[in-house]
């Protein structure tokens, strides 16, 4: 009898136990089990929490055979590749039209995030509305994009001051003013900036803009454009170039046309530009230099740091300064500074 009535006893608590946990799996309102729930979300956590073993990074800039960004993204590839991380590159040859397509490509690709500089500020808008859709952190570097809210941080050297030190020495060495040409590039954020500074520190000294034409920031253009300006303008005292390649397509312009006392100032500190002014015998009078090694490094820290959960800055300006036939060696002629 006693037998009996413990089976009976566990019979009525295992159906008790049973009820309780149908209860338990469902609420009035016919949600889900809570107790799921809370693993899941857990899960999810975890999974937010997670870091990936490897990236595969995107990167793409204006014109890839320009000295500066060939530079930069060896120094990007080399930083990216020691810590066991890949990067695609490309290079659309100042063709915003292709940037775009070759971002595409890379999102196909399935990058990470992406270490990015427009060849145009306003054209690569498109690219930056699918960057975003598809969820891949931005490093923008060198020159801005036109809405900086697309990009996690921007990494660049300070392009105005770059501008405001050629022109500073200029007007030191040319106070009794003249007529001088300016070659910039319109769709480019960083030689806008560095044109703006060149002429703040201009104004009023007695200097005059005879032209000022696009030349893409690309050597072979801007060589054609100065010799046919020094054809109607043969008397110039100056040429500001918006950077080192746009000055050496300049003084080889300066140099079939016979001047002997033009003064050509570039924006970048190459190597190419430093030998010229090494030389003592070129019409290259300065250059604004920046530091392409240190963005690149800078901009694959501020990569790292943003992927890693840690708050990055909006901005990280890079130093800039000239360097003339007085300094130069002491940044070397051979390297980038």
């Amino acid at each position: 009898m006693k037998k009996f009535l413990c089976i009976m006893l566990c019979l009525a608590m295992s159906l008790s136990l049973l009820t309780a946990c149908k209860k338990s799996d469902t609420s009035n309102d016919g949600s889900n089990n809570i107790g799921k729930d809370i693993v899941d979300k857990a899960e999810d956590e975890v999974g937010k929490n997670d870091k990936k073993e490897h990236y595969t990074f995107g990167y793409t800039c204006m014109d890839g055979t320009n000295p500066f960004f060939v530079i930069l993204e060896k120094t990007i590839r080399e930083e990216v590749e020691k810590r066991g991380d890949k990067l695609i590159s490309t290079d659309p040859a100042n063709d915003v039209t292709l940037q775009i397509t070759q971002i595409e490509d890379m999102i196909t690709q399935g990058i990470d995030a992406i270490f990015l500089n427009p060849a145009e500020a306003e054209g690569i808008l498109p690219a930056l509305d699918m960057l975003k859709e598809a969820g891949i952190p931005i490093i923008n570097f060198d020159t801005e994009v036109a809405d900086l809210s697309y990009a996690q941080s921007y990494v660049g050297s300070d392009n105005y001051n770059a501008g405001y030190v050629c022109g500073l020495d200029l007007v030191e060495k040319r106070p009794e003013g003249g007529k001088i040409i300016v070659l910039d590039s319109p769709t480019m954020n960083s030689i806008t900036d560095r044109v703006n500074g060149f002429l703040k520190a201009i104004e009023g000294k007695g200097f005059t803009i005879v032209a000022q034409q696009d030349a893409k920031g690309n050597l072979e253009v801007a060589m054609g454009i100065a010799e046919d300006l020094l054809q109607a303008h043969g008397d110039v005292v100056a040429i500001f170039g918006g950077n080192d390649p746009t000055a050496l397509g300049a003084l080889a312009a300066a140099n079939a046309a016979g001047l002997t006392d033009c003064l050509i100032y570039g924006v970048d500190g190459s190597p190419d530009i430093k030998a010229e002014l090494a030389s003592g015998n070129s019409l290259i009078e300065g250059t604004g230099a920046q530091s392409p090694i240190n963005i690149a490094k800078i901009s694959v820290e501020v990569m790292y740091k943003y992927l890693s959960g840690e708050k990055v800055d909006a901005r990280y300006p890079v130093e800039t300064f000239l360097i003339t036939s007085d300094n130069v060696n002491e940044y070397g002629v051979s390297d980038w500074q």
